[in-house]
């Protein structure tokens, strides 16, 4: 059975993992996939690597058979096989640089789209327990960390290796005994390199969980503008976005701070082997045992070797901070969802739309119930209605039936089918949600429209639209249906925005309708205007409505009373008011007035209540 308790993604910093573990998995699951370019930025970097060998290979002739023994013979060859080799360099660095540049982009757009599709396919409860800042700054943040830090720390390792491998090997070429000297020194700083890694990969990773952090701030924060300005909070969220931006400058100054620590222990490094080489290559070249020209081409292939050496110690912190957002993004991929379709699913049939619960048992938190023992039944093309106190589980029993969460005991069914048995996909195809919370994309209202149906002929979406009593009022806009809604629906009223909702389901078309608190946050004559759409969408379907205004529900087939997650109550409006229970002393409290009730039956109820 699915496990309804969807975890989130925490803002923190999440358990590492090793270097070479991540770089595996980067260069198996997103780098393998583009060969032939990373192939042709080798080759690239290759010549890069020959070019300069061969023209600091070059010095010792020139210093030795031009400078020193005066062959001029030699002067335009050398002189143009240098220039040969500079636009070979520079030409082989552009390609490396377009090539490269062009995977990083893609692997960035790679992982950004498919961190969209696991969040998509993601359940309800993990949107729930995450933070929208969190997931944004993965999205943004992490992604663009990794695309500079990242693929520029795998370019210039590569690059700058073939380019140590090729001056330590003309360094031995010309002079073996130096060139053990310098080997033997170089690899004493390693560990302080590798070390200091892992300090600048854990400041980074905590970098970018408070960058998550201040992302939520702002997240939250511009939404509620009106709020804010309405209570004069504006010194307390400044205060609160100072604090979250004061902890991104400590994290990040520490990561640079640590960084930094790099270029003097290479500085350190660089000045105990020139110094060394220096005092035992000049003791050759006074002996004779070598010549100046290639004494002077082993300091300079000495020197250039000393610059991507520590260009590869600055690119081991630019890999660690580039692993800390790789893992970061890992962790948005590895998302599995709880509630999938059964091994031998089959499409959902609904040939009349018969919804039954037995013996209902859900649970947010372990060992807390929202529901409990629920048996209901809504009968094919009926209208019921789920009535009770905020935090019942009015919703909980409504969210239930799509699937946005599976139940821990008891089953739901749809026409004798158990809802797990069937496709996710066949099962809300065949319902259609009307909530209180209106989602509308800043799109144009024909697309709002038609969300759900997008193969949809303009007729359906007029037809849908005058069906939901929207169609004069999108007229009159601007653009009409091509006007956009502007985001959420802001550019839009509350009865408006409700309207092109319901729209939206008549489009659908679907045997099933939910209805969670659709009219409750609108004036009375959008009220109206909504609920003489909602009347006309619930023809021919099995129709379970969630309302706090009784009103709204008296012409139902069946009512369900819902207190602490259990039905205490069922019945037609005129049963439970005769019955004098909590359904009639919750009617009585909502009309008071009695001669204006819009029930005779109500005088029954205010004496129950008494």
């Amino acid at each position: 059975m699915s496990s309804p308790h969807s975890k989130g993604l925490s803002a923190g910093v999440a358990v590492r993992s090793s270097t070479r573990v991540l770089v595996r998995r980067l260069l198996r699951e997103r780098l393998r996939g583009y060969f032939v370019p990373i192939a042709g930025a080798l080759l690239c970097m290759a010549a890069i690597a020959a070019g300069n060998a061969g023209i600091i290979w070059l010095m010792q002739p020139a210093l030795d058979d031009v400078f020193i023994a005066g062959n001029e013979e030699l002067l335009y060859p050398i002189s143009l096989a240098i220039l040969a080799m500079s636009v070979l360099i520079g030409s082989a660095f552009y390609g490396q640089a377009v090539l490269m540049a062009w995977v990083g982009q893609r692997v960035v757009a790679d992982f950004r789209r498919d961190m969209y599709a696991k969040l998509m396919s993601a359940d309800l409860g993990f949107f729930v327990n995450t933070d929208t800042g969190n997931l944004i700054s993965r999205f943004t943040s992490d992604t663009s960390m990794l695309s500079v830090s990242l693929i520029r720390a795998m370019t210039g390792f590569v690059k700058d290796t073939l380019l140590l491998i090729g001056l330590v090997g003309l360094m031995f070429y010309q002079e073996w005994l130096l060139a053990l000297i310098a080997v033997f020194i170089f690899p004493c700083v390693i560990w302080p390199i590798v070390s200091i890694g892992r300090r600048i990969r854990r400041a980074a990773s905590v970098t970018q969980a408070r960058m998550a952090d201040l992302t939520i701030r702002l997240d939250e924060s511009f939404p509620a503008a009106r709020l804010i300005k309405a209570f004069r909070m504006e010194r307390n969220e400044i205060d609160r976005a100072n604090s979250a931006i004061s902890q991104v400058f400590k994290r990040s100054y520490r990561a640079a701070r640590i960084s930094a620590i790099t270029r003097p222990v290479m500085e350190t490094l660089g000045g105990t082997v020139i110094a060394t080489v220096i005092l035992v290559g000049g003791s050759l070249v006074i002996e004779g045992t070598t010549t100046p020209g290639t004494f002077g081409s082993f300091i300079i292939a000495l020197v250039r070797a000393y610059q991507p050496l520590k260009a590869l110690a600055s690119l081991n912190n630019l890999l660690q901070e580039g692993l800390a957002s790789t893992q970061r993004v890992f962790a948005v991929l590895d998302i599995e969802p709880d509630i999938v379709d059964a091994r031998n699913a089959k499409p959902l049939s609904v040939p009349g739309g018969e919804i039954r619960f037995e013996k209902v048992r859900f649970c947010y938190n372990p060992g807390v119930p929202a529901v409990a023992d629920v048996d209901l039944i809504a009968p094919a093309g009926a209208t019921i209605a789920l009535v009770g106190p905020s935090g019942a589980g009015k919703s909980t029993l409504l969210n239930l039936i799509p699937r946005f969460y599976d139940v821990d005991e008891g089953t739901i069914s749809v026409d004798g089918q158990d809802i797990r048995q069937v496709t996710l996909a066949s099962l809300r195809d065949s319902i259609a949600l009307v909530s209180q919370e209106v989602t509308l994309f800043n799109d144009t209202i024909r697309d709002n429209i038609a969300y759900g149906r997008q193969d949809a002929t303009m007729e359906e979406i007029v037809a849908a639209a005058k069906n939901a009593g929207a169609h004069d009022f999108i007229e009159a806009l601007p653009n009409g249906y091509d006007t956009p809604a502007g985001e959420l629906g802001e550019r839009l009223s509350g009865g408006q925005r409700q309207r092109i909702s319901i729209a939206r389901a008549m489009l659908k078309d679907a045997p099933i309708l939910l209805l969670d608190e659709a009219t409750s946050s609108l004036d009375t004559e959008s009220e109206r205007a909504v609920q003489a759409a909602l009347d006309r969408l619930k023809k021919g379907r099995t129709t379970i409505v969630i309302a706090h205004r009784l009103s709204t529900v008296i012409g139902s087939d069946l009512i369900y009373v819902i207190e602490h997650g259990r039905i205490i109550e069922s019945g037609p409006h005129a049963e439970l008011i005769a019955a004098g229970g909590a359904y009639a002393r919750q009617y009585a409290l909502q009309f008071v007035d009695i001669e204006n009730a819009p029930e005779s039956g109500l005088a029954a109820a205010s004496d129950a209540a008494e």
